[in-house]
């Protein structure tokens, strides 16, 4: 069981539409079934008409789904019942740190720039947390084993990029389960999600690779089996930065009002990673019937997506 699991914050570029192929292609090369789940735990992306776009542009790519659309916003009971499991063990604790105060004693980590949380929190008094909650609303964090612990290094084999390992303490901290205001943070959100609906494989950018160590530890403590990881390339820009939204002009929308098709989108891709040749046209089941991990692994390099993408 594989996923697509979209955040409805502006349409889909190509980085988008790249892992979703991988991911539906993984999952329909082996028989599998995928689900649609849409990430709009925050406010800011529970927007219907962007999740209705994004799946017509799913649709149109010929990306189809098995279940859902599931939507992370009405699914909050879930997130508060693991929420409370965590709790009841003793694993969590709140933190009123702000996000300067974070930048301020912590320091960033070396490969992915994300800050290391130093446990300012972790041994306050019920008197302190007590006072503390009279100012600020606090975020609730969940606790890792000591550094020195064997239990705190997570060890995951992902199917391209090898062996990844990281010491939760020494690499992240204890790290956010529930923001302050409130919304239950990503980490806890997907794992759940997860673990509930029977994914058992999860295809998405490289640049997600630091969480799965994070997400194998929390799933393990909700009684969770591991799933198997697959992280893919990014596209990358001609100045270095990894596409985005804000990247308007490769969105999927622009293209198809461009006049581009979508056998010419998914031939450009699959060229790219080696299961087409230059300038051939794919429809997404054509790809899924070449598609092998073994060929994503021999062109794991990031891709540089300029003016010349398109006319190879």
């Amino acid at each position: 069981m594989g996923r697509f699991a979209p955040t409805p914050s502006g349409k889909i570029h190509l980085g988008n539409v790249f892992s979703a192929l991988m991911a539906w292609a993984s999952v329909r090369s082996a028989g599998g079934k995928m689900i649609l789940r849409i990430e709009d735990l925050d406010p800011r992306a529970q927007n219907q008409r962007v999740a209705d776009d994004l799946m017509r542009d799913y649709e149109w790519l010929g990306l189809s789904w098995d279940e859902g659309p599931y939507y992370q916003s009405r699914r909050t009971d879930a997130y508060q019942e693991a929420l409370e499991t965590l709790g009841d063990r003793g694993l969590t604790y709140p933190c009123f740190c702000s996000r300067a105060e974070l930048h301020a004693t912590s320091a960033p980590h070396a490969a992915d720039g994300t800050f290391v949380y130093q446990g300012t929190c972790r041994g306050l008094t019920p008197e302190q947390i007590a006072e503390k909650s009279k100012r600020r609303n606090p975020a609730i964090r969940l606790m890792v084993p000591d550094e020195s612990s064997p239990l705190a290094r997570i060890t995951v084999v992902d199917r391209v990029y090898g062996t990844y390992s990281e010491n939760l303490a020494r690499d992240c901290g204890d790290f956010l389960i529930r923001r302050s205001d409130g919304v239950f943070a990503y980490q806890l959100a997907v794992v759940v999600d997860d673990g509930l609906m029977g994914v058992t494989e999860v295809v998405r950018g490289r640049d997600l690779l630091p969480s799965a160590a994070r997400q194998t530890y929390l799933g393990g403590l909700l009684g969770f089996d591991r799933h198997e990881y697959s992280h893919v390339p990014l596209l990358m820009g001609p100045d270095g930065h990894r596409l985005s939204k804000r990247n308007l002009d490769t969105d999927v929308a622009s293209l198809r009002d461009d006049g581009m098709d979508a056998k010419t989108i998914i031939g450009r891709l699959a060229e790219a990673v080696g299961i087409a040749e230059p300038g051939e046209s794919l429809t997404a089941d054509e790809f899924a019937r070449r598609f092998s991990w073994e060929d994503i692994r021999t062109h794991k390099s990031d891709v540089v997506v300029d003016e010349k993408f398109f006319l190879k």
